[in-house]
């Protein structure tokens, strides 16, 4: 389970179209377009009993809404994943993260504590590319979502971002 920005379908299908083409150098597994996805806190596994402390949890959050530009496609040798990344992670999501993360850890949730590299997963067990490849293309993000991954992802609730 996981707290995550869930794109619309049109940032899907960019970031979609940006996966077929580096797999064309990269080769790899393509993530499934519907499960595009930039993960704000992973979790793990969850007791289905928990699931309600967490959208409480998520429900208190009082985060804005910002926009992401998305700069730059990378590897990552170590997994051997190709990703998508923003220029720089705005203060917004900085601050959602971390508020995600104290509240989680008040209530006594475990949760995935490395620093946060926002970034989007497009293909996995990947070459390397030649280059870091250039992208320009922009997500407004007005809510996050908490989502379940068993046998593909299911988002199980969604929570507006103030404007």
């Amino acid at each position: 389970m996981f707290f995550a920005l869930w794109p619309d379908a049109a940032v899907r299908e960019s970031l979609y179209t940006v996966a077929g083409n580096l797999h064309k150098e990269c080769g790899g597994r393509m993530m499934r377009r519907d499960n595009l996805h930039l993960t704000l806190v992973f979790l793990g596994n969850v007791a289905r009993q928990k699931i309600p402390q967490l959208e409480a949890l998520a429900q208190r959050q009082r985060g804005v809404s910002f926009s992401l530009e998305f700069g730059t496609a990378g590897y990552w040798r170590h997994n051997r994943i190709v990703w998508a990344a923003p220029v720089a992670a705005p203060e917004p999501l900085s601050n959602l993260v971390a508020v995600l993360e104290r509240e989680l850890k008040s209530e006594g949730f475990s949760f995935d504590r490395r620093p946060y590299v926002p970034h989007i997963t497009l293909l996995r067990n990947a070459r390397p590319l030649a280059a870091p490849l250039p992208l320009a293309f922009d997500w407004r993000i007005d809510d996050f979502a908490l989502v379940e991954s068993a046998r593909g992802y299911r988002v199980l609730a969604r929570w507006a971002l103030e404007r």
